[in-house]
């Protein structure tokens, strides 16, 4: 029997799932391009629906496309068949629908993806899954395939939910006073009302049920625990949670950037403003602002007299009528969707109103743009205590906002007797960020770490 020699081996095939949610797809998607410029076969999936974008990867009727990433190639497959909901189907935009859908639909349909890879000839040799859909690590488990997960959110945020869930230190009961203190390894101080929102959730909640169920099987994928984030901007809370868990910092996970020049509509409007003049507002593809919260933005931001960029999706009903038409209106432009990461990159950019999702957090900490924190859900909540009180980027704008807070908060972030100092700091996060990514940094050395890993199990 002939040997094969190491040329002729096949890399090994990774596969990376995630739930169909844009935050979600995002950085696993980044991590994916790294990891096959390394030299692996890597295969990308999700369930893909009219509100997700791609990047351009899902681009014929089958669902499948593959483009070449440095030494290897990056892949994509739709996740489909069996009961699974068709790509236009409404009930996608309901994140809890979604995530109990998948929970039923999503194992048969990731089991016949896993065998149809077998059967072309690349089997499945290692599962990386996003956070929160544990259904998917499930199916792994059960294949005896060999797996690691990527948590998309803040190394902090992972360490609140370990401790709150393995009673490492004591937390107030549900329902405690919001101005009580909670103290955890490595995390600054933090107060109830600073807390994540599924630490104090139902046990009944799922995502509560989906979280519970990862943090119980991080110690199955030992010892990768990724997580998107990079040393040097939670090395604290790193160093407090390698006590229980083998944290493995890969990020900042941006979008990754193909260099074309890209001349968009957005693009050329800012091109037109002032350096650092723009208020550019966008608050992910998930939160929903009322229509009362869209009319206090929308005076508030007009009374500052500055140039604003505001991203209200499609879908969202209540900032219709309110704001300006998805046009150009003056010094203020609305636009049903935007590249979030070359936007905050352009010049003309001086400030972000954000809701302070994790990726949107380090977007901005990667582009050196100060922050008016307005977080709605989630970890939200405690990344608007990151950026205002530990990296001192930006404030944070009053729950429920009004257009007076909207215009103090803006002119604080912009001309206020801080705004210099903030400036100075988020450009200082820009430099480490692009430091902790760039050859021989913090994040690219694990990364390259991972993936030598993973080719040492060629066959």
């Amino acid at each position: 029997m002939s040997q094969q020699t190491p040329a002729s081996r096949s890399p090994p095939h990774v596969l990376l799932v995630s739930a169909p949610l844009q935050g979600h797809v995002n950085p696993l998607l980044s991590l994916g391009h790294r990891l096959a410029s390394r030299g692996l076969l890597v295969t990308f999936t999700t369930a893909p629906h009219s509100g997700l974008k791609l990047n351009n990867l899902h681009n014929d009727d089958d669902g499948a496309a593959a483009i070449v990433v440095g030494r290897g190639t990056l892949r994509f497959e739709r996740l489909r068949g069996g009961c699974l909901w068709s790509p236009d189907d409404p009930p996608y935009r309901v994140p809890d629908d979604m995530h109990r859908h998948l929970q039923d639909a999503g194992p048969a349909a990731l089991e016949a993806l896993i065998r149809r890879q077998a059967d072309a000839g690349r089997p499945v040799s290692f599962v990386v899954v996003n956070a929160f859909a544990p259904w998917a690590a499930g199916v792994a488990r059960d294949m005896g395939i060999p797996r690691a997960m990527l948590w998309t959110q803040s190394c902090a945020v992972l360490s609140l939910y370990y401790h709150h869930l393995h009673s490492l230190v004591p937390f107030p009961p549900t329902g405690a006073d919001q101005d009580l203190p909670v103290n955890v390894p490595g995390l600054p101080a933090l107060t109830v009302g600073e807390l994540p929102a599924l630490v104090y959730a139902h046990d009944e909640y799922v995502w509560r049920e989906a979280l519970v169920a990862d943090l119980v099987s991080l110690h199955e994928t030992l010892p990768w625990v990724l997580v998107n984030t990079f040393e040097e901007l939670e090395h604290a809370a790193i160093d407090a949670l390698r006590v229980h868990l083998p944290v493995v910092p890969v990020g900042p996970l941006l979008e990754t950037d193909n260099g074309a020049a890209v001349q968009d509509d957005c693009t050329e409007w800012l091109d037109a403003r002032p350096p650092r003049s723009v208020v550019f507002v966008a608050f992910g593809s998930l939160v929903v602002i009322g229509r009362d919260e869209s009319a206090e933005l929308a005076e508030g931001l007009a009374s500052t007299g500055r140039p604003f960029l505001w991203v209200a999706r499609d879908r969202d009903d209540n900032s219709r009528g309110i704001v300006p038409d998805e046009s150009s209106a003056g010094e203020s432009k609305v636009v049903a969707w935007c590249d979030q990461r070359r936007v905050l990159a352009h010049r003309a950019v001086g400030c972000f109103l954000t809701h302070c999702g994790w990726n949107s957090t380090t977007e901005a900490l990667a582009a050196g743009v100060p922050v008016v924190a307005y977080p709605a859900w989630s970890d939200q909540i405690t990344n608007a205590k990151l950026l205002a009180d530990v990296y001192g980027v930006g404030v944070r704008l009053p729950v429920p906002p009004t257009r007076d807070e909207v215009r103090r908060c803006v002119d604080e972030v912009m001309s206020g007797t801080e705004a210099e100092a903030m400036r100075l700091r988020a450009r200082e996060w820009r430099d480490k960020a692009s430091a902790a990514v760039a050859d021989g940094g913090s994040s690219d050395v694990l990364i390259r770490d991972f993936a030598d890993a993973l080719l040492s199990t060629q066959v």
